[in-house]
Formats: structure tokens, sequence, C-alpha cells
């Protein structure tokens, strides 16, 4: 008998060591065939950059902790890449994906495979194009389900839909940029915004190009929310529905309600919605913000939250969004957002900084003999137009290739101003170069990104590759060294991968430089990126070889 108790001790034993061990990571394998496609919207037809034919392009799902290898293989006239934006590639650029800073663009004909883990991670992030502006159409969501067992900490939804919104240019968007480029002026705005590559019946030709929704009264709804725009801040709501926000670029929030989102381009957010209302169809809408006197496409894009039974002749009711330059509702916004900061979601926020940098933007306007006025416009990071290199940076630091880069990107500007006073035309002598920010391995590091009135004021979308931040810090105006830390959120700041920096005003952030390599570091209004508005950080190696840059893969692809 105590043989027999002792043989069933070791298999209740056996059994509950055989629940407790984790869940074994899967590998996850997608094909990317970027190609042309014919695609027609606003009663125009043409052909574009797309991936599998999509627009957008397919979603990837994976779970935390999962492998993923995703092989893309280009078969248009353009060399590009495919960044993973918001996913950290812990030592492993080289498959981060921004063209000529970790890589070398995919030439055409060829194939690259971008291979790497999801650590640490879970939510929604998303992919696309980084190089010229391809990304208008070659873009898709990346949802990370958190690991098997695992439930999130919010009110588990009956169903997820994931929205991504852009934008759609009835001409070639790479001829529209090259023509601004050549006349040295912005390029022409886009003829809409989209609901997953849809415009919506407000516009013409339009009514099969709608996404719709169905949903059954009573139940909760999660959306995944994205803004894929190249160049629009934008605001989202649902007619007669609250949201509920509960994370932002794959982190999660306390969980606050309101009445419609602000999202900047590179930004996800996820939101609960539950249908509670008169049974009917309504409308989702995005629309864009801006609070200073610059043009914007201000058309407003739409879905349809359609509840089950509902037939579709019942006209659906328009939300009611913030005015097109309520900075009060946007400020107002922003502040609501908070990290969860539990025992098992904590906010790590550094609280001693080793680096302070303060960065700031500016517009200007250099001598163009062949353009429009005689000028281009031009933008820059304390006084730097960054010009981007022919070799990419990762790999002439990690072949050692001399005369790529110049690691000495000022801690501050050169010629400090009133930076958000009256109106200044003068481009404090503009540098030009290819100088970006060495910064020692696990150091903290504390970036304030101050707006400035040269041309104008605007708000600036600023991302980050390789790390999420902590949005410590926001103000109108000039940032105070002496006073403005003093209100700083060391508690439950934000954390994220991409911030807005109000429109004449400060944000502060602060990361630890833990991931060895080069990471990108610029404004995601594409337009200005193109301009110069960037940089690059390269964190050093740390010590051991496990905190040093992984060795590159084979098939890194040459220029």
């Amino acid at each position: 008998m105590a043989k027999q108790t002792s043989f069933l001790g070791l298999l209740v034993f056996g059994f509950l060591c055989f629940i407790c061990l984790p869940v074994e990571a899967a590998l996850k394998k997608y094909q990317f065939d970027v190609k042309l496609s014919n695609v027609s919207r606003l009663c125009n037809a043409k052909q574009m950059v797309t991936v599998n034919g999509g627009f957008p392009g397919p979603t990837i799902y994976a779970r935390e902790g999962d492998r993923v290898q995703i092989n893309v293989t280009n078969y248009v006239q353009y060399n590009l890449s495919i960044h993973w934006h918001g996913l950290k590639q812990y030592r492993n650029g080289w498959a981060d994906g921004p063209a000529y800073i970790t890589q070398c663009p995919i030439q055409t004909g060829n194939s690259y495979v971008y291979d790497f883990n999801v650590t640490g991670q879970r939510g929604t992030l998303w992919w696309h194009a980084h190089i010229l502006w391809l990304r208008a159409t070659v873009y898709g969501a990346i949802v990370i389900m958190p690991q098997q067992g695992t439930p999130f900490p919010f009110p588990q939804p009956d169903r997820e839909e994931v929205l991504v919104l852009g934008e759609w240019w009835n001409a070639d968007v790479e001829a529209v940029e090259k023509q601004g480029n050549a006349l040295g002026i912005p390029p022409n705005m886009s003829d809409a915004h989209t609901i997953n590559g849809k415009p919506g019946p407000l516009f013409p030709c339009s009514e099969k190009y709608t996404f719709a929704m169905e949903v059954e009264k009573g139940k909760t709804y999660l959306l995944r929310i994205i803004n894929a725009a190249l160049n629009d801040e934008l605001f989202f709501a649902l007619a007669n529905h609250t949201f509920t926000v509960v994370e932002i670029d794959a982190v999660y929030t306390k969980p606050f309600s309101t009445e419609a989102i602000l999202i900047a381009p590179g930004q996800t957010t996820n939101v609960l919605v539950r249908a509670n209302q008169v049974p009917g169809r309504y409308f989702v809408a995005a629309r864009a913000f801006m609070d200073a006197p610059i043009s914007v496409d201000n058309k407003t894009a739409t879905a349809i939250f359609q509840y089950k039974g509902v037939p579709e002749t019942v006209l659906p009711k328009l939300p009611t969004l913030p005015a097109q330059n309520d900075s009060d509702f946007a400020l107002s916004y922003n502040s609501k957002l908070k990290s969860l900061n539990t025992p098992k979601y904590p906010a790590n926020v550094p609280l001693n900084v080793d680096r302070h940098l303060l960065f700031t933007v500016g517009l200007g306007i250099n001598p163009c003999p062949t353009c429009l006025n005689g000028t281009r416009l031009t933008a820059s990071l304390n006084n730097i137009s960054f010009i981007m290199p022919q070799t990419a940076l990762l790999q002439s630091h990690y072949f050692n290739i001399k005369g790529v880069y110049t690691p000495d990107f000022p801690d501050k500007p050169p010629t400090p101003f009133n930076f958000t006073g009256a109106p200044l035309t003068a481009n404090l002598r503009t540098n030009v170069g290819t100088r970006i920010s060495k910064i020692a391995f696990n150091s903290t590091v504390e970036i304030v990104v101050q707006d400035t009135n040269l041309l104008s004021v605007e708000s600036h979308p600023f991302h980050l590759h390789g790390y999420n931040f902590f949005v410590v810090g926001t103000g109108i105006g000039n940032f105070d060294p002496k006073k403005d830390p003093a209100k700083y959120n060391l508690i439950d700041p934000i954390e994220r991968n991409t911030v807005g920096v109000p429109t004449g005003g400060w944000t502060a952030i602060r990361f630890r430089a833990d991931n060895p390599g080069v990471w990108f570091f610029h404004c995601h209004l594409e337009l200005h990126t193109g301009w110069g508005l960037k940089t690059a950080f390269l964190v050093e190696d740390g010590p051991g070889s496990d905190h040093n840059v992984l060795p590159p893969p084979k098939d890194l692809p040459t220029c």
C-alpha cells in the first residue's frame, strides 16, 4: 500500500511539474512578396506597391516569446526595407529595418529574412516600409498575444478588430514626393484618409470601399488602432459610444474613458468599446489634428460599426470629433495616459540620469537655384540636418568601416535663443552631415525634445527604434531645466516608442541604454524625416558577449 501511495504521489508530482513547465516558444514564418498591384479608390485606378497584393498588407500574429521569420522578396523597381515598428530587437538591429541605418535596402529581385524574437512584449505594433515614401502603401499590423494562460489586465473582450488608419493619393506617391523635392516645397497632400485601406462613403465611388464591423448588443470589443498615415496626427471617435483606453504602443495603461482619442503617425492605441446603444449603424471617423498654421488633409475617413440585424438602408450617425485645432483636447488626452505600474507590469523609470540631452526641432530654408522659389525647405535637430549615408550605419559600426558617420552629434543646440518666441526665419547656419550620438551601454538617458518657432511651431511625433521610453514630462513654451524637472512624473509615466512633442512646447523622455547597436531617432512625419529631422544613437557594447551586438545574418543585403 505504501508503494502504491508513493507511486500515486510521483504521478501527481510529475503532472504538476508538467503543467508548470513554460510553454515552448513557437516559430512563426511569413512570406512577404513586395509587388505592384492594381488598386482603385476615389474613382481612380492605379498601380502601387503592396505586400502580397493587400492594402493594408497582412497582419503578423505572434505570442510573447515566439520567434518570427519573415522572408521579404522584392519584385518592384524600388530598393526597399521593412521596419517592425516598436519591436525592441534586443542586440539584433539587423532585423530592425530602416534603410541605411541598420541595413542596406533589399534590391530588386532579392530577398532578405527578418529573423527576430518577441521578448517581453505583448500588444499592438505594426510594420512598414522604411525608405522613401513607400510606407504610404506598404504597411500592416502586428498583433502580439500574451503568453498562453496569461489574461489581459482588463476585462476579456468578446472579439477583437484591427483598424489601421492611413492616407490615399490618387497619383503615384513616389512621383508626388519626387515632384515636391524637385521644387523644394512640401509635396501635394493626400486625397483621403483611410480606415483599413478604405476611405468610407463620404468620398466619391466609395460605397463599396467602406470597412464595416458587425457587432452584437451587449458585447465588448477590443479595437487595435494604428496610425499608419504619413503626415497627419488623427482624432478618432465612434458615434454615441465611449472608448476605454487600455494600451498604447504595446504597453498596458491605467484604463480611462474618453469620447475620442488622438493618435500620431507611428502610434498604436487599444480601446475597449461596449455595444450598449440602440441597435443601429454608427460611423467610426478619423480626421486630422493640426494646431499650427499649416495645411493638412482635413477630410474625414469613416467606417461603420453595425449592430447585427440592422439593415444597411439605415443611415449611419457621425460622431462629434474635436475641432481640427483643439490643442486643449490634445494636451488633456495625453495627460491621462499613465503606465499600469503593477508588480506584474512595473514602470521601471530611471530615477537618476547619466546623460542629459536637449534636442531642438527646427525648420529652415536653404538656397536651391533649381527649386521653385530658389530655396528648399529643410529640417534639423540641434541645427543639424541629417544626411543619409550610402552604407548602413550598423554595418559600418560593426565592421569598423571608416568615413560613414561621425559620433559627434551635440548634446544641446549650438546657439541658444528664445525657442518658442516670435517667429524666426533665420537658419542659424544649419549644418548638414551624418552625425550621430554615442551612448555608453546601460547608461540612463534623458532627452528633452524642444519645438521651436523657426519658420513655424508644429507638433512632431518622435520615434526611437530599439527601445521604449518613459514620457516623464511635457509642457508649452521653453523647457526650464531648473523648474520643469520638479514637475516630472517618475511614478507611473506612460511608456511608449513614439511620442508627440506639442506645438510650441517640449517633451522629456527617459530610457536605459541597455540595447547595443545603432538606433534611429526621427520625426515620424515622413515629410520632416525626408527634410533631415533625424539622427541616430550608437549604443556601445556592454561587458561580456551577451551584451554585444549579435553577428549579422549571412543574407544581409549589401549597398
